[in-house]
C-alpha cells in the first residue's frame, strides 16, 4: 500500500491523504479546489479541482483515463450542468462510471468536489 499527500490544508487536520494506491486501485480523496486564489465559480473550481486529482494520479502513476468511477458532491446541483463540457473534455473517450450527489462541503465557498477511483498501473 503507497499513499500520497498533496499538503491540503484539511490533510493534516483531518487526519487523511490525497490518495491511497492499494488493491489494483488508486483511491482519491473527495478533493475541492485548494490555495489562496479559490475560483469562485463552479467550473473554475472544478478546473482546479482535477489539476489536483489529475497531479495524484499521475504521482500513482496513473491518468484519468484510468479513472473507474467518480463521485461529485456540488452544494447546488444547478451548477453541475456548466462543468459537463470540461467533465467530457477531461475524461474523453474513456468516461467512467459516475454518481452526482447534492449536499453541503466543508466550507460554503466551496462549488464542488470531486472523488476518483482509478486503476493502478
Amino acid at each position: 500500500m503507497r499513499r500520497i499527500s498533496s499538503g491540503g490544508i484539511f490533510e493534516a487536520k483531518a487526519g487523511y491523504c490525497r490518495a491511497v494506491v492499494a488493491g489494483g486501485f488508486v483511491h482519491v480523496a473527495g478533493t475541492t479546489a485548494q490555495g489562496e486564489d479559490i475560483p469562485d465559480d463552479v467550473v473554475g473550481q472544478c478546473r482546479a479541482v482535477l489539476e489536483a486529482i489529475g497531479a495524484a494520479l499521475a504521482e500513482a502513476g496513473t491518468g484519468f483515463e484510468d479513472v473507474v468511477r467518480v463521485t461529485y458532491m456540488l452544494p447546488d446541483r444547478t451548477e453541475f450542468e456548466a462543468c459537463w463540457p470540461l467533465l467530457a473534455e477531461t475524461f474523453g473517450a474513456n468516461p467512467p462510471a459516475a454518481t452526482m450527489i447534492e449536499c453541503g462541503l466543508i466550507d460554503p465557498k466551496y462549488r464542488i468536489e470531486i472523488e476518483v477511483t482509478a486503476l493502478a498501473r
